[in-house]
Protein backbone atom coordinates (compact mmCIF):
# COMPACT_ATOMS: atom_id res chain seq x y z
CA UNK A 1 0.00 0.00 0.00
CA UNK A 2 1.00 3.61 -0.80
CA UNK A 3 2.26 5.91 2.17
CA UNK A 4 0.06 8.16 1.63
CA UNK A 5 -2.99 5.75 2.19
CA UNK A 6 -1.10 4.99 5.83
CA UNK A 7 1.61 6.74 7.05
CA UNK A 8 1.03 10.27 5.42
CA UNK A 9 -3.37 9.74 5.32
CA UNK A 10 -3.41 12.73 7.88
CA UNK A 11 -2.05 14.66 4.72
CA UNK A 12 -4.57 13.36 2.33
CA UNK A 13 -6.83 16.68 2.65
CA UNK A 14 -4.15 18.54 1.25
CA UNK A 15 -3.27 16.57 -1.64
CA UNK A 16 -6.82 16.10 -2.71
CA UNK A 17 -8.83 18.47 -1.05
CA UNK A 18 -12.86 18.05 -0.28
CA UNK A 19 -13.70 21.21 -2.46
CA UNK A 20 -11.96 19.73 -5.71
CA UNK A 21 -14.79 16.93 -6.16
CA UNK A 22 -17.44 19.30 -6.30
CA UNK A 23 -18.00 19.21 -10.15
CA UNK A 24 -17.06 15.86 -10.13
CA UNK A 25 -19.31 14.55 -7.85
CA UNK A 26 -22.18 16.04 -9.58
CA UNK A 27 -21.89 14.32 -12.66
CA UNK A 28 -22.10 11.40 -10.66
CA UNK A 29 -24.65 12.12 -8.60
CA UNK A 30 -26.55 13.13 -12.06
CA UNK A 31 -25.89 9.44 -13.51
CA UNK A 32 -26.96 7.57 -10.37
CA UNK A 33 -30.47 9.51 -9.78
CA UNK A 34 -30.99 9.20 -13.29
CA UNK A 35 -30.82 5.68 -13.67
CA UNK A 36 -32.06 4.51 -10.41
CA UNK A 37 -34.75 6.13 -9.86
CA UNK A 38 -37.02 7.46 -6.96
CA UNK A 39 -37.42 5.92 -3.54
CA UNK A 40 -34.92 4.39 -1.24
CA UNK A 41 -31.94 3.13 -2.58
CA UNK A 42 -28.85 0.74 -1.13
CA UNK A 43 -25.74 2.07 -2.36
CA UNK A 44 -22.18 0.72 -2.34
CA UNK A 45 -18.98 2.21 -2.54
CA UNK A 46 -16.16 0.07 -2.64
CA UNK A 47 -12.57 1.83 -2.42
CA UNK A 48 -13.98 4.70 -0.75
CA UNK A 49 -10.97 6.55 0.01
CA UNK A 50 -11.03 9.66 2.01
CA UNK A 51 -14.52 9.71 1.37
CA UNK A 52 -14.51 12.99 -0.22
CA UNK A 53 -16.87 12.48 -3.36
CA UNK A 54 -18.97 9.77 -1.84
CA UNK A 55 -19.59 12.95 0.36
CA UNK A 56 -20.67 15.61 -2.46
CA UNK A 57 -22.79 12.70 -4.14
CA UNK A 58 -24.85 13.01 -0.92
CA UNK A 59 -24.61 16.46 -0.29
CA UNK A 60 -24.91 18.49 -3.45
CA UNK A 61 -25.27 21.41 -1.70
CA UNK A 62 -21.89 21.51 0.24
CA UNK A 63 -19.21 23.93 -0.80
CA UNK A 64 -15.65 23.37 -0.39
CA UNK A 65 -15.87 24.27 3.68
CA UNK A 66 -18.93 21.62 4.36
CA UNK A 67 -21.53 23.85 4.61
CA UNK A 68 -24.04 23.86 2.31
CA UNK A 69 -24.12 26.65 -0.81
CA UNK A 70 -27.22 27.88 1.16
CA UNK A 71 -25.75 28.52 4.46
CA UNK A 72 -27.25 25.56 6.10
CA UNK A 73 -25.28 22.33 8.20
CA UNK A 74 -23.78 20.08 5.20
CA UNK A 75 -26.49 17.38 6.18
CA UNK A 76 -28.25 14.93 3.80
CA UNK A 77 -30.94 15.65 1.70
CA UNK A 78 -30.66 19.46 2.79
CA UNK A 79 -32.48 21.92 -0.01
CA UNK A 80 -33.19 18.36 -2.56
CA UNK A 81 -36.28 18.68 -3.84
CA UNK A 82 -39.05 15.76 -2.16
CA UNK A 83 -38.68 13.79 -5.44
CA UNK A 84 -34.89 13.06 -4.73
CA UNK A 85 -34.09 9.52 -3.88
CA UNK A 86 -33.26 8.91 -0.51
CA UNK A 87 -29.58 6.84 -0.51
CA UNK A 88 -28.47 4.68 2.21
CA UNK A 89 -24.88 4.02 1.37
CA UNK A 90 -22.22 1.49 2.59
CA UNK A 91 -18.53 2.13 2.04
CA UNK A 92 -15.69 -0.34 1.47
CA UNK A 93 -12.23 0.34 1.85
CA UNK A 94 -9.21 -1.61 2.07
CA UNK A 95 -6.91 0.99 4.76
CA UNK A 96 -8.34 1.85 8.13
CA UNK A 97 -6.76 4.65 8.17
CA UNK A 98 -8.75 6.35 4.85
CA UNK A 99 -11.73 4.23 5.67
CA UNK A 100 -11.77 6.59 9.21
CA UNK A 101 -11.23 10.10 7.51
CA UNK A 102 -13.93 8.79 5.26
CA UNK A 103 -16.38 7.96 8.09
CA UNK A 104 -15.63 11.07 9.84
CA UNK A 105 -16.79 13.43 7.24
CA UNK A 106 -19.45 11.17 6.45
CA UNK A 107 -21.23 9.66 9.85
CA UNK A 108 -24.76 8.44 8.55
CA UNK A 109 -22.37 5.86 6.19
CA UNK A 110 -21.80 2.74 7.25
CA UNK A 111 -18.29 1.72 6.69
CA UNK A 112 -16.38 -2.02 6.75
CA UNK A 113 -12.66 -2.50 5.84
CA UNK A 114 -12.50 -4.84 2.74
CA UNK A 115 -10.76 -5.66 -0.35
CA UNK A 116 -12.85 -5.34 -3.46
CA UNK A 117 -11.42 -7.48 -5.22
CA UNK A 118 -12.90 -10.07 -2.42
CA UNK A 119 -15.15 -8.83 -0.33
CA UNK A 120 -18.48 -10.24 0.02
CA UNK A 121 -21.34 -8.09 2.11
CA UNK A 122 -24.02 -11.31 1.33
CA UNK A 123 -26.61 -8.17 0.20
CA UNK A 124 -27.94 -6.37 -2.77
CA UNK A 125 -27.56 -2.74 -3.90
CA UNK A 126 -29.24 -0.66 -6.74
CA UNK A 127 -25.62 0.41 -7.54
CA UNK A 128 -21.97 0.17 -7.14
CA UNK A 129 -19.88 2.68 -7.40
CA UNK A 130 -16.10 2.74 -7.30
CA UNK A 131 -14.41 6.24 -7.51
CA UNK A 132 -10.43 6.10 -8.96
CA UNK A 133 -9.36 3.77 -6.27
CA UNK A 134 -10.06 1.38 -9.58
CA UNK A 135 -6.66 2.32 -10.45
CA UNK A 136 -5.24 0.39 -8.05
CA UNK A 137 -6.20 -2.27 -9.84
CA UNK A 138 -2.93 -3.62 -11.79
CA UNK A 139 -4.11 -6.81 -13.80
CA UNK A 140 -6.89 -7.90 -15.73
CA UNK A 141 -7.97 -10.37 -13.25
CA UNK A 142 -7.89 -7.75 -11.06
CA UNK A 143 -10.13 -5.93 -12.75
CA UNK A 144 -11.93 -9.27 -13.34
CA UNK A 145 -12.19 -10.01 -9.50
CA UNK A 146 -13.47 -6.43 -9.30
CA UNK A 147 -15.96 -6.74 -11.52
CA UNK A 148 -17.47 -10.25 -9.88
CA UNK A 149 -17.58 -8.71 -6.66
CA UNK A 150 -20.22 -5.50 -8.21
CA UNK A 151 -21.83 -7.80 -9.92
CA UNK A 152 -22.66 -10.65 -6.75
CA UNK A 153 -23.77 -6.98 -4.87
CA UNK A 154 -26.00 -6.04 -7.60
CA UNK A 155 -29.90 -7.68 -8.97
CA UNK A 156 -29.97 -7.71 -12.59
CA UNK A 157 -30.61 -4.25 -13.98
CA UNK A 158 -28.27 -2.72 -11.23
CA UNK A 159 -26.12 -0.38 -11.95
CA UNK A 160 -22.17 0.05 -11.68
CA UNK A 161 -20.68 3.32 -11.90
CA UNK A 162 -16.74 3.53 -12.18
CA UNK A 163 -13.89 6.04 -13.50
CA UNK A 164 -10.28 5.10 -13.50
CA UNK A 165 -7.75 7.79 -14.02
CA UNK A 166 -6.73 7.03 -17.50
CA UNK A 167 -7.11 4.30 -19.91
CA UNK A 168 -3.76 3.45 -22.35
CA UNK A 169 -5.81 5.22 -25.11
CA UNK A 170 -5.84 8.51 -22.87
CA UNK A 171 -2.93 8.58 -21.27
CA UNK A 172 -0.05 11.09 -22.68
CA UNK A 173 2.70 9.39 -21.78
CA UNK A 174 4.14 11.58 -19.02
CA UNK A 175 2.15 13.87 -16.82
CA UNK A 176 3.57 16.34 -14.03
CA UNK A 177 2.07 18.86 -11.80
CA UNK A 178 2.73 20.39 -8.05
CA UNK A 179 0.43 22.11 -5.11
CA UNK A 180 1.02 23.99 -2.18
CA UNK A 181 -1.58 23.67 0.02
CA UNK A 182 -1.76 24.66 4.20
CA UNK A 183 -3.70 23.85 6.94
CA UNK A 184 -3.86 24.89 11.10
CA UNK A 185 -1.69 21.55 11.21
CA UNK A 186 0.59 21.64 8.54
CA UNK A 187 1.64 23.06 5.12
CA UNK A 188 2.29 20.38 2.31
CA UNK A 189 4.30 21.22 -1.14
CA UNK A 190 3.98 18.04 -3.26
CA UNK A 191 5.33 17.06 -6.75
CA UNK A 192 4.04 14.35 -8.67
CA UNK A 193 5.55 12.60 -12.09
CA UNK A 194 3.33 10.19 -13.99
CA UNK A 195 5.12 8.03 -16.52
CA UNK A 196 4.15 4.84 -18.72
CA UNK A 197 7.54 3.14 -19.39
CA UNK A 198 6.28 2.01 -22.82
CA UNK A 199 6.41 -1.66 -22.03
CA UNK A 200 3.50 -4.05 -23.10
CA UNK A 201 2.57 -4.32 -19.24
CA UNK A 202 -0.81 -2.99 -17.68
CA UNK A 203 0.08 -0.53 -15.46
CA UNK A 204 1.96 3.18 -15.09
CA UNK A 205 4.13 4.67 -12.08
CA UNK A 206 3.86 7.93 -10.13
CA UNK A 207 6.66 9.33 -8.11
CA UNK A 208 5.29 11.72 -5.83
CA UNK A 209 7.78 14.18 -3.41
CA UNK A 210 6.18 15.65 -0.13
CA UNK A 211 7.57 18.69 1.19
CA UNK A 212 6.19 18.93 4.72
CA UNK A 213 6.06 21.26 6.98
CA UNK A 214 4.96 20.59 10.57
CA UNK A 215 5.25 22.10 14.35
CA UNK A 216 7.98 24.42 12.09
CA UNK A 217 10.03 21.36 11.19
CA UNK A 218 10.56 20.54 7.17
CA UNK A 219 10.91 16.94 6.10
CA UNK A 220 11.25 15.61 2.59
CA UNK A 221 9.55 12.53 1.74
CA UNK A 222 9.17 9.97 -1.50
CA UNK A 223 6.34 8.17 -2.43
CA UNK A 224 5.68 5.62 -5.05
CA UNK A 225 2.39 4.46 -6.35
CA UNK A 226 1.84 1.80 -9.17
CA UNK A 227 -1.18 2.20 -11.07
CA UNK A 228 -3.43 0.10 -13.62
CA UNK A 229 -3.49 1.28 -17.19
CA UNK A 230 -5.81 -0.62 -19.49
CA UNK A 231 -6.67 0.29 -22.87
CA UNK A 232 -10.88 1.46 -23.07
CA UNK A 233 -11.44 -1.74 -25.01
CA UNK A 234 -10.02 -4.25 -22.06
CA UNK A 235 -12.43 -2.12 -19.79
CA UNK A 236 -15.55 -2.98 -22.11
CA UNK A 237 -14.71 -6.37 -23.12
CA UNK A 238 -13.99 -7.52 -19.37
CA UNK A 239 -17.49 -5.75 -18.09
CA UNK A 240 -19.21 -7.34 -20.94
CA UNK A 241 -17.77 -10.90 -19.76
CA UNK A 242 -19.08 -9.99 -16.83
CA UNK A 243 -22.67 -9.75 -17.75
CA UNK A 244 -22.61 -5.87 -18.09
CA UNK A 245 -23.81 -3.68 -20.89
CA UNK A 246 -21.56 -0.69 -20.40
CA UNK A 247 -22.00 3.10 -21.87
CA UNK A 248 -18.73 5.50 -21.70
CA UNK A 249 -19.85 8.68 -20.55
CA UNK A 250 -17.54 11.39 -21.74
CA UNK A 251 -17.80 14.76 -19.04
CA UNK A 252 -14.67 17.09 -18.61
CA UNK A 253 -12.88 16.87 -15.19
CA UNK A 254 -9.47 17.87 -15.33
CA UNK A 255 -8.31 19.97 -18.42
CA UNK A 256 -5.59 17.56 -18.93
CA UNK A 257 -7.64 14.89 -19.65
CA UNK A 258 -7.66 12.76 -16.23
CA UNK A 259 -11.07 10.84 -15.14
CA UNK A 260 -13.00 12.28 -18.36
CA UNK A 261 -14.82 9.19 -19.23
CA UNK A 262 -17.25 7.61 -16.94
CA UNK A 263 -17.77 4.12 -17.39
CA UNK A 264 -21.97 3.66 -16.47
CA UNK A 265 -22.70 -0.47 -16.94
CA UNK A 266 -26.10 -2.22 -16.31
CA UNK A 267 -26.03 -6.07 -15.13
CA UNK A 268 -27.75 -7.40 -18.00
CA UNK A 269 -27.22 -10.99 -16.84
CA UNK A 270 -26.06 -13.05 -14.33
Amino acid sequence: MARMYDEFAHLWPLVSPHADYIDEARHWRKELIARIGPGMHDILELGVGGGHNLHHVLNPDCDGSQTTLRGCDCRRGAGLPQAAPELKLTAVDLSETMLAMSASLNPEVEHLVGDMRNVRLNRKFSAVLIHDAITCMLTEDDLRDTFETAKVHLAPGGLFITAPDWYKDTFPGLRTSHHTRRNSQAELTYFEYNHDSGLSDTTMESIFVYFIKEAGQLRVEQDRHISGLFPMKTWIELLAQAGFETEDVHYPDDADGRQEHLLVSTLVSK
